[in-house]
Formats: C-alpha cells, sequence, structure tokens
C-alpha cells in the first residue's frame, strides 16, 4: 500500500503547492499527486497555477516523494505529442519519480482552446488515440500517426528516460478500465466501487490502482465541514455535472442545493481519526494499492501532521 496526498491546484498558489510537496516528503506521504487544470472549480479558490511547471520545481526540491499527474487530458487542450514529452522530461528531472495519470477531461479546462467538448464516447475514442500516440512516441525515433480525432506528423521525442512513467488512465466505468488494462500501467478512480476495479483486472490490468478519498481535517468537526462546503461542495454534484460544465460561476450555480449537512455525509470531517481512517480503509478494502487523501479542511500543516501521527501508524501497521 502507498499514501498519497493531493496538491489542489485550485485551491492554492504555486510557490504554497510546492512547499507543500515538500512538507508531505517530510510527513511520511509517498507521493503527491497534482490536478491540472486551467480554471479552479469555484471562484473563490482562487488559484490554477501550470501543474507542469509546478512538478518540476517539486522534482528540484524533493529527494524521493513519487509525483504524478491526478489527472491530465492529452486531448483537447494538449496534444499528446507534447504530453509525450513533457512526461518523458519530467521522468528524467525527477530520477523516475513520476506517474502520468490521464484521463477524458472536463469542460472546465478543455473547452478554453475554442475547439469544444466531444460527447462522452468521442472522448474515450480519443484518449485511445491519445494514448496510442504518446506509446509510439516513446518507442523513440521519427513518428506518424493518422487517426480519426488525432493526427502526427513526422515527431519525435529526443529526451526518452531509460525508464518509462507509467501512465495510470483514470475510470469511472467498465469502458474506461478496460481501456486503462490494455493501454494504460494502472487505473485511476474516485469511487470506492469494487465493479471498476474488478473490470480493469478482469481485463487484464495489473498494475497500481489509484483511489481518491475525500476528507476534511480540523480540529473541530464543524470548522472541517464549513471549510469543506466553501471550497468543494461542487464535488457532491456528481460526475454528469462536474465534466460538462465550462466555468466556476456554472459550479457555483449548480452547488447551490448543496447543505453543510450534505458535506459532513459525504466525507470524514472533523478530528476524529478513526472516522477518516474508515473512509481510506473502505478504498483498500475494494482493491485500491494506492490511496491518494484529498483533504479539503482549512489547514494543509495541521493535516500533515495529523497523517504522521494518527493515520499512518495505523495504516502501515
Amino acid at each position: 500500500m502507498q499514501y498519497g496526498y493531493k496538491l489542489s491546484a485550485e485551491g492554492f498558489g504555486p510557490q504554497e503547492l510546492v512547499r507543500q510537496a515538500k512538507l508531505a516528503e517530510a510527513s511520511g506521504f509517498d507521493f503527491v499527486d497534482i490536478s491540472d487544470h486551467y480554471h479552479p472549480w469555484l471562484d473563490s479558490q482562487g488559484h490554477s497555477p501550470f501543474a507542469w511547471t509546478v512538478l518540476g520545481a517539486i522534482a528540484a526540491g524533493t529527494d524521493s516523494i513519487g509525483l504524478a499527474t491526478g489527472v491530465t487530458c492529452p486531448t483537447v487542450r494538449y496534444h499528446p505529442a507534447i504530453i509525450a514529452q513533457a512526461a518523458a522530461t519530467l521522468a528524467l528531472v525527477s530520477d523516475g519519480r513520476f506517474t502520468l495519470g490521464v484521463g477524458s477531461g472536463e469542460r472546465l479546462n478543455e473547452h478554453v482552446v475554442g475547439r469544444g467538448f466531444p460527447a462522452v464516447a468521442d472522448r474515450q475514442a480519443m484518449l485511445r488515440e491519445a494514448l496510442e500516440i504518446i506509446r509510439l512516441l516513446w518507442e523513440g525515433g521519427y513518428q506518424s500517426y493518422r487517426g480519426e480525432w488525432l493526427d502526427l506528423e513526422d515527431a519525435r521525442v529526443f529526451d526518452l528516460p531509460g525508464e518509462l512513467p507509467l501512465i495510470a488512465v483514470a475510470a469511472g466505468g467498465s469502458d474506461a478500465a478496460e481501456l486503462a488494462a490494455e493501454l494504460g500501467d494502472g487505473m485511476f478512480g474516485i469511487d470506492p466501487d469494487p465493479q471498476l476495479v474488478g473490470a480493469y483486472r478482469d481485463a487484464g490490468g495489473t498494475g497500481p490502482t489509484y483511489g481518491e478519498v475525500g476528507l476534511s481535517w480540523a480540529e473541530s468537526e464543524d470548522a472541517a465541514v464549513q471549510a469543506a462546503f466553501e471550497t468543494s461542495r461542487w464535488s457532491l454534484t456528481g460526475w454528469k455535472v462536474m465534466s460538462e460544465l465550462p466555468n466556476p460561476v456554472n459550479f457555483e450555480a449548480s452547488a447551490q442545493v448543496v447543505r453543510p449537512e450534505d458535506i459532513a455525509e459525504a466525507m470524514p470531517c472533523g478530528p476524529d481519526a478513526a472516522k477518516h481512517l474508515a473512509a481510506i480503509r473502505e478504498y483498500e478494502r475494494v482493491g485500491y494499492d494506492h490511496v491518494v487523501l484529498a483533504n479539503n479542511g482549512p489547514d494543509p500543516d495541521g493535516f500533515m501532521d495529523f497523517f504522521a501521527r494518527a493515520l499512518k501508524p495505523q495504516l502501515v501497521s
């Protein structure tokens, strides 16, 4: 089992994210993953730096902690040739500590380049082609590709690491889990759904499975609930909403139906270690072997101390 810390690029600026990654390493986390957004979910979050620059700074400022994108969409805002180059470079400067997490994206981030946002089935087809292009470029040499959605013309990634990064594919259903098994090296999930992990394994997936668990730590339950409500109430609207809305103002409107008591019901809140451990172990129980802790509380430093003092000793015992 490995435990990761979620770097919320929507909630913090680039220097603070680098500082948090260094603190996560000192606190005993095995890896960090960072969201790759152009916009925050809500204007009140107030940030959205370029994730790849932040990861480069983290690689330079840490020694052993793993790094991952959680996750990047390599089809609309980026061309997969750019992601193939970026991931190879990050693997080199991090001495092999990087995992490339990829997914089919959200309109929130992808519409900004003016190419529209395709339907779900088309996005999955595009992701398949993107993975094929990335794999092709990582074979070395000049490569070309002609797909229904994406093309590559006479391109070569010159700096390739001796050991290529793992690719973990985000999955919300069985089709994506099967794609993760076929063209990825691992799978990302956000729900403790045994059928999802089972679909990945049944399709032949043998790599790591990453599951992201939302929680909110604070010295009181009320403070934890309020902090999560202010910054993360959008997360209760469901993936069909989250993938389709274009801007923070739309998420603000859609999340008006969410109440603080809904937050308290949806995730462990407060200082009780037993609640947080139960949520983490639910992900372990269904088969995830890399659990990402996404803290929605108001105090990152306090949460990391809580992890080192109260959670990790229980998790590794």
